[in-house]
Formats: structure tokens, sequence, C-alpha cells
């Protein structure tokens, strides 16, 4: 039986765990990576810490497998960040050892954020990250899940959405423009993607 539901706090490993196990263009990055944790401290964790209203999670049977996380404001999260997420996790990675390639990017991403670009975010100001691991594909979690953050998102009076998808991860560019986002741009390893709601 699937249950999708907001995020509670004991869901925070599980977002760790998918970001992982999503993180090569929606594979597993989990052989790349020598600290599991790197990728979902950037693309998951902070939204469950910081904004677990905007989270929602899909569960299983053996437990919680897909997550969409995002925020209404983006400009406004990336100002949080800098304040209460990425001070700890620099001083935590600054002299950090036995990293692999993967690793030292991520490591790069967290001493210098990516920030989205400005014309996207005016247009679309909320912006989301939606990961399911294998086992939940294709049964229309991924749509259900986003359903859910929208409708959230319009009842908050939020005008616009936007993503970025891994220029090499064809079946989520596929995906996003099925459920709606129109391609913006692309840039070197992305594809952006908006939706006006």
């Amino acid at each position: 039986m699937l249950n999708l539901r907001p995020y509670s706090p004991e869901d925070l490993d599980a977002l760790y765990r998918i970001c992982l196990e999503t993180g090569d263009a929606g594979a597993d990055a989990t052989p790349l990576h020598n600290d599991p944790q790197l990728v979902g401290h950037i693309y998951a964790a902070p939204y469950g810490v910081l904004e677990p209203h905007n989270v929602f999670v899909a569960e299983d049977e053996q437990g919680v497998a897909g997550y969409v996380v995002g925020t209404h404001d983006t400009d406004a999260f990336a100002a949080r960040l800098e304040r209460d997420w990425w001070p700890a996790l620099r001083s935590r990675y600054a002299d950090a050892q036995d990293l692999t390639e993967a690793d030292r990017g991520r490591v790069a991403s967290i001493l210098r954020p990516a920030h989205s670009p400005a014309d996207l975010v005016a247009s679309f100001p909320a912006h989301i990250h939606m990961n399911l691991l294998p086992r939940l594909r294709g049964q229309r979690v991924g749509t259900r899940l986003l359903a859910l953050w929208i409708d959230k998102a319009r009842a908050s009076g939020v005008t616009g959405i936007h993503l970025g998808a891994s220029a090499s991860n064809t079946g989520g560019i596929a995906f996003w423009t099925r459920s709606g986002f129109a391609p913006q741009r692309e840039e070197p390893g992305v594809v952006w993607f908006g939706m006006t709601l």
C-alpha cells in the first residue's frame, strides 16, 4: 500500500538515502561517493530541516522511497541557507580527506552554491526537487507527489515553479515535460524548466 504524506523529522535519513541513490542523473550515485551524505546536504536535507512544511514523501511497505521538496520563495530560501545551513557544512568539509572526485564536486557546491538564474526566479519564484527510487517509478507516484506540492503552492499564492534537470537525465526531462513544465533554457549540464500557476 502506497502512502503519500507530509514529511516528518523521522524521514530525514530517507531523504539523504534517496537523494544519493538517485544522484547520478536518476541512477544510483553510491559508487561515486565516499561520503554518502554530500548529495543530500545540497538537494534534499535542507528542505526537510528548514522548510519541512514544503516536503511530501511517498512510503510503501519497505519504507519511504520518494519525495518532493522545495520552497515557495527561492531567494528567501537561498538567504536562509547562507545563514542557517551552509556555515556548519563549510566548517565540516574545510579539511575533508579521502574524497572522491564526485565528493569534491559536491563540496565545491557547498562552498560556492549555485543559484537559479535571476530571470527564471523572477518569473517562477518557487522551486522543487523530486526523486523516486526505481521501485516507485512508472506508477504515477511522481505525478501524484507533484500534484500535492503544486496544490499547496497554488493555495499559498505561488505564481510559478522552476527546476533544473540534469541534461543527461532523459527520463526526468520527459517526466517534467509531460507534467506541464516548459523548458526555459539549457546551460552546461542542466535544462531549466518553468511552470506558471
